[in-house]
């Protein structure tokens, strides 16, 4: 399968291609040259497959002979090795569990594929693979230890100063070997611009083999969209064919892989897209006018981005009927005090505890489902990361109610190994050059 940069379509590369170089030097993003529509058998019986089946399937359609069968099946059984398990809250209301990963959260179905992608190209004697990631919380944390002690690779984490949750902060500045992490004092956007420029400077290019692990990475993609397989088949087996999704989105990649799973041919009704108040893309389908905007602080932190940069790919998809995209995409934003009301509610509803972008998640599917018949569609909300990375933002009696897990409580006492720089890319520039 080919890759086409999104700003030149006359630009293709071969997946390995893409990988590696992430960003192409026009700086669009890289999609497959086709969009493959799976086979009806395979969809009406998808509650026949495993998850790992499904990946395969999936990801063989969109790779086509890049990585050989046998080589993917491994890449994908050592990938994939956890749960994505769909629960049902009430009639029409389901939580989509993507938190079952080493890192907890959503952000290891991409980021676990995507290092074994990478390793799998790499070849021994081939230059060291510098990594460059900017994370608004859960993205740093996932490629860290999908990446620690990967041979022959280098990954450097950007953050910003005092947006990530503590527990966050540990997942990204603790692991030493070949995992490295710097404190941005800004914005996730400001972290995200580095790192763009970055891939387009010649100097740092010709010094280092750069790549990306942020979601604008074709390989985070792809894997993203075995979740939505996957809970489509789970709800087949309790006798539901239709399906909502409503996706806590910030950066815009978790959605536009269940888009992108919706083109390969999933039955999905209608996509919701929930934020916080960087409602930059909720504007845009209710105004028709795009505007990026400088991102604001929340307390649901993943979602703080104010320029999207997987919206590019979305748009690309809906080229050939725009319209169309504001029909199979609505948007909802919420403040961080209505957030809290939500995660309130679930408790109380439910005796489920939620992460704060879950919580937003679920509010707008409610909101969405108030105007829609009763019974139409399966209300599937995603739940992108556990709720136990956020106790001082939960309510303390919702957050006494959190179980947390032997490899958080493995957390404490560790400590924390960071780099501090301001938003000069310049700065940015001499870090990487003088620790080398």
């Amino acid at each position: 399968m080919k890759f086409y940069s999104t700003n030149n379509t006359s630009h293709q590369v071969s997946f390995k291609e893409a990988v590696f170089n992430s960003m192409p030097q026009d700086r669009g993003l890289y999609m497959p040259v086709s969009i493959p529509r799976l086979d009806d058998k395979f969809l009406n019986n998808l509650d026949s497959f495993t998850l790992p089946e499904i990946a395969f399937y999936v990801a063989k359609n969109l790779l086509g002979d890049d990585i050989p069968d046998n080589d993917l099946k491994a890449i994908i059984t050592d990938a994939i090795n956890f749960f994505a398990p769909v629960v049902g809250l009430e009639e029409s209301v389901y939580v989509l569990e993507l938190w079952h990963g080493p890192s907890l959260a959503f952000k290891d179905f991409g980021a676990r594929f995507m290092s074994r992608v990478m390793s799998y190209f790499l070849k021994e004697g081939e230059k060291q693979l510098d990594v460059l990631v900017a994370t608004s919380g859960d993205t740093g944390g996932a490629v860290a230890l999908g990446f620690l002690g990967v041979p022959n690779t280098r990954v450097t984490i950007l953050y910003p100063k005092g947006k990530v949750s503590g527990i966050q902060e540990l997942q990204l500045t603790t692991n030493g070997q070949n995992i490295r992490a710097i404190e941005v004092d800004g914005t996730f956007d400001d972290c995200q611009a580095l790192v763009k420029q970055a891939f387009t400077d010649p100097e740092l290019n010709k010094k280092f083999r750069l790549t990306s692990a942020n979601s604008i990475n074709i390989a985070r993609l792809i894997p993203q969209t075995f979740y939505y397989f996957n809970a489509y088949a789970q709800l087949l087996k309790q006798g539901k064919n239709k399906v909502v999704f409503s996706v806590p989105s910030g950066n815009f990649g978790n959605i536009g892989a269940g888009i992108l799973a919706w083109k390969m041919g999933l039955p999905v009704e209608q996509f919701i897209a929930a934020t916080n108040a960087n409602d930059t893309v909720p504007e845009f389908l209710r105004t028709g006018v795009y505007q990026a905007k400088p991102s604001v602080q929340t307390i649901s932190n993943a979602m703080d981005v104010g320029n999207p940069s997987n919206w590019v790919r979305i748009a690309d998809m809906f080229k050939a009927d725009p319209v169309e995209l504001t029909k199979k995409v609505v948007g909802f934003s919420y403040t961080d005090e209505e957030t809290l009301q939500a995660i309130e509610k679930i408790y109380s509803s439910y005796n489920y505890v939620v992460c704060p972008h879950t919580a937003i998640a679920w509010q707008a599917l409610k909101d969405w489902q108030q105007n829609q018949p009763t019974g139409k569609a399966a209300g599937v909300f995603l739940s992108t990361a556990h709720p136990c990375k956020f106790p001082d933002v939960l309510p303390d009696h919702v957050s006494k109610a959190i179980v947390i897990p032997e490899e958080v409580k493995r957390l404490e006492g560790k400590t924390k190994h960071a780099a501090s720089l301001g938003i000069d890319f310049e700065d940015f520039k001499k870090y990487l050059l003088e620790n080398n």
